[in-house]
């Protein structure tokens, strides 16, 4: 690492206040990107969250310009970061550098997030409807493209993670359910028989042996990058707003939809891969429609009091 006497890592690594490893000496570089982006691979987070930190590291070390981090240029880039963000993309990139500094031991720098008042409805401009899903799918069906249109509802039946589309699998089909590893943990998610059927004519048709269903040309599994690029290819096809059509989006949608017929936020945490009920509630938030469909059924409103 820059700056560091030789032989002297470990002890400095433990200690940001040590005199062998003054301030003027924190600069970050690719080689504190690297630690970090092994730190965040030993923690088995996803591909996704990885590419968004390092991103974000280097975001901040471009604004550095080879000038020494400090805990006052810090508070000066995420106030950079506020005035042209909203919160939810200031309080993400926080979170990468606050990761970045733990890794490389400089406790002594550490950014607040912005508080946010929780959402009582979501933004309707990227929330997906289950009319707009239905016309994606038949999009990629009439456009020839199978291999989207599967993908699409295996995504939005199951409510995985785009990365974990790779757990379902020729042998997966047969038992009707898959075993998804991610961020630590397993668990076992259940494939609609529908949904098992559709995809076994589609390995016999395209000679799948063994392995993941979703593969490229190559072979290899299918990524968020592949996916993503295929569903905006429909989106003038099906009529739907390039800002709704993303893979993220189905798995919300699959959440709206179980909540909605099971009102069980705990199992759909469950469903989901979720350590935290807070998170899964991000998911299930109303429209904006909705949201005023509700308020104005209240009838506060003097014309509306009988």
């Amino acid at each position: 690492m820059r700056g560091l006497p030789r032989g002297k890592g470990t002890s400095i690594m433990k200690n940001p206040q040590s005199p062998q490893y003054p301030q003027n000496g924190r600069r970050v570089t690719e080689a504190e990107i690297a630690l970090l982006e092994r730190r965040l691979k030993d923690e088995e987070r996803a591909d996704a969250t990885v590419e968004k930190y390092l991103r974000d590291a280097r975001a901040f070390a471009a604004w550095l310009d080879g000038r020494p981090a400090t805990l006052d240029r810090a508070i000066a880039y995420k106030r950079g970061l506020a005035a042209a963000r909203k919160a939810a993309g200031v309080n993400a990139a926080l979170a990468a550098l606050n990761k970045l500094f733990a890794c490389l031991g400089w406790g002594d720098i550490t950014l607040r997030p912005l508080r946010v008042q929780r959402a009582a409805f979501s933004d309707s401009g990227r929330v997906l409807t289950k009319g707009e899903y239905g016309r994606l799918v038949r999009a990629a069906e009439e456009s020839g493209d199978a291999r989207t249109g599967l993908a699409m509802q295996a995504i939005c039946s199951t409510g995985i993670r785009v990365s974990e589309l790779r757990f379902i699998t020729k042998a997966s089909l047969a038992e009707g359910r898959a075993e998804i590893t991610n961020k630590g943990k397993t668990r076992t998610v259940f494939l609609p028989g529908k949904l098992c059927r559709a995809l076994g004519k589609y390995v016999k048709a395209q000679g799948i042996a063994e392995g993941p269903v979703f593969v490229t040309k190559g072979g290899r599994p299918l990524d968020r990058r592949n996916i993503w690029a295929a569903m905006k290819r429909l989106c003038a096809r099906a009529g739907v707003a390039p800002g709704k059509v993303f893979p993220h989006a189905l798995r919300t949608l699959f959440a709206h939809t179980f909540y909605g017929a099971a009102k069980d936020i705990a199992r759909l945490a469950d469903i989901l891969g979720h350590s935290s009920i807070n998170t899964t509630r991000r998911y299930i938030l109303d429209s904006v429609a909705s949201h005023r469909t509700r308020i104005d059924a209240l009838g506060l409103v003097n014309g509306n009091m009988t």
